[in-house]
């Protein structure tokens, strides 16, 4: 008897695991597919726990003389849902495009089929433990194996088995929970119903074997769905999916899904975010960056003779050892990141900023696009501060600031936060082929808005060796007619930590014209 109930709950332990695994595979999907992250994790998970309530009540038609037999068969239904979410996105992707659809009906059927897991495992222990013991140690076990599926989803699923293959360790955990109460309680089990489950163990476990073998091919193939050239390099990092693709001599990187450079033009983005702030700084001896682990932009600060460090600071190892050791990139970098003047810090940019006891001449941000809080918060009022405390004196600061066009509200927030946080700024813009009209804001800790554009128009590059930018470019690059876009005209909110208003602005802009 005490051996059929710790088995009852044990596989309720797994279980828990495995559901709170799905959880996070759905939402990252969902952030990876659809963006947003923070409303795609709100969602995901809303809906999974009311579609689990939604389940536990449905259990309740379940008769009790069936109980052992519909438990096992839903563990058998979660085996191939869980094993498959992946697989089934990146095909939906393919051949549909849209697949918010696909990935939030599986989150109501799983939450379905997990939520009726508790109430059966508690009827079917009923007879082993009285009420008040049986509900506390079979909810104990669930939440014990939740904990224990974020902790293997931070630390080695996302990280080490991505999306193509954690979703099979759940489908694994779900069918070897099935296969051991089959197993441990078969002489209970009438000849027929024996043969039946047999019969559907071997089923699912061809599935999950001929899912395992064939997924990679498959979501690879869903991937490529998504863009126009061949991937020729893509991992996904603990931290984000990175995608390489090439075509002829060019090669295009993207993260996420959204593309951060191309061969094609990266000089007319590169050079505009570090020249004018370099030649504008008297002494730029110690550079930052932050972001920027593909090297371009270390590659242009090194062209000044008066560096002696240059410190990187990006949070994803994966990207900087890319930067370090990819040929493409070595090729487009120069070799930049493993120059002997540029230390690589792995680490949040905040958290770098806040325990940093150097100082800065320059600063230069090159992160990706603020279209999520976490990202917002390296744009934030709190971010600039920092980095206004960091920067020596007579020190400058300058940052990706999207489209001033396709999202002029979320540019022209970063602007207003930098000033809030004490910049005398100056607005940038280029037209970028592949990304179209781009933007950055520049600050500096003193002069005055008109001082510092005057003193960049009249900036000359002779003696630096560039592909685009020159004296007349600077002109170019400091004017802008008038708003055109009504959105662009509208007030806008400082972006602050505990007010992250720039996400929003962001998401809301017209890149539907893109």
């Amino acid at each position: 008897m005490k051996l059929r109930s710790n088995l009852l709950k044990l596989a309720l332990f797994a279980t828990g695991l495995s559901g709170i695994v799905a959880e996070y595979v759905l939402s990252t999907l969902a952030t990876y597919f659809l963006g947003d992250s923070v409303f795609q994790w709100t969602m995901i998970v809303s809906i999974m726990l009311f579609s689990m309530g939604l389940g536990s009540r449905l259990s309740k038609w379940f008769v009790n003389s069936n109980l052992l037999q519909n438990f096992i068969y839903i563990e058998f239904t979660l085996s191939i849902l869980a094993a498959f979410v992946s697989v089934i996105t990146y095909i939906t992707s393919a051949f549909y495009g849209y697949v918010g659809f696909a990935i939030y009906a599986m989150s109501v059927v799983i939450g379905l089929l997990i939520g009726m897991e508790i109430p059966l495992v508690i009827r079917l222990n009923d007879e082993f433990e009285d009420l008040r013991v049986n509900v506390s140690s079979v909810m104990e076990k669930d939440y014990y194996g939740s904990l224990l599926g974020g902790v293997f989803f931070a630390f080695i699923g996302l990280p080490y088995l991505g999306l193509t293959y954690t979703p099979f360790i759940l489908g694994s955990i779900n069918f070897m929970v099935a296969c051991g109460l089959f197993l441990m309680l078969r002489s209970s089990l009438g000849s027929r119903l024996k043969l039946k489950l047999s019969g559907m163990s071997f089923l699912v476990f061809a599935m999950l074997v001929v899912g395992f073998v064939f997924a990679k091919p498959i979501i690879d193939y869903g991937e490529e769905s998504r863009y126009q050239d061949k991937i020729v390099y893509q991992e996904q990092s603990k931290y984000q999916k990175i995608v390489i693709t090439k075509t002829r001599e060019d090669f295009w990187l993207f993260i996420n899904g959204n593309q951060q450079l191309s061969s094609v033009d990266e000089v007319m983005y590169h050079e505009p975010l570090v020249h004018p702030v370099m030649k504008l700084s008297k002494t730029p001896q110690q550079v930052l960056v932050m972001g920027g682990g593909d090297g371009g932009a270390v590659r242009e600060i090194l062209k000044y003779d008066q560096v002696e460090q240059v410190t990187l600071v990006d949070l994803d190892p994966a990207m900087t050892r890319l930067g370090q050791e990819h040929e493409l990139l070595l090729r487009m970098n120069k070799n930049a990141l493993n120059h002997r003047k540029v230390d690589i810090i792995n680490t949040d940019g905040f958290k770098y900023l806040e325990d940093c006891r150097q100082y800065f001449d320059v600063i230069i941000v090159d992160l990706p696009d603020p279209k999520t809080v976490e990202l917002g918060r390296l744009y934030s009022y709190e971010f600039y501060r920092l980095c206004f405390s960091k920067l020596r004196p007579n020190g400058l600061i300058i940052t990706q600031a999207g489209s001033p066009y396709y999202a002029a509200r979320a540019f022209n927030c970063i602007e207003a936060t930098m000033q809030a946080a004490g910049f005398a700024t100056v607005p940038l813009h280029n037209q970028v082929l592949t990304l179209g009209e781009w933007g950055w804001v520049l600050g500096s800790k003193v002069g005055s808005t008109e001082e510092i554009k005057n003193a960049l128009q009249r900036l000359k590059y002779s003696d630096i060796e560039t592909q685009w930018i020159n004296h007349d470019a600077m002109t170019l690059i400091t004017s802008f007619g008038k708003e055109i876009f009504p959105d662009g005209q509208r007030t806008v909110e400082v972006n602050k930590v505990h007010n992250p208003v720039l996400y929003k602005y962001y998401l809301k802009g017209k890149w539907d014209l893109y």
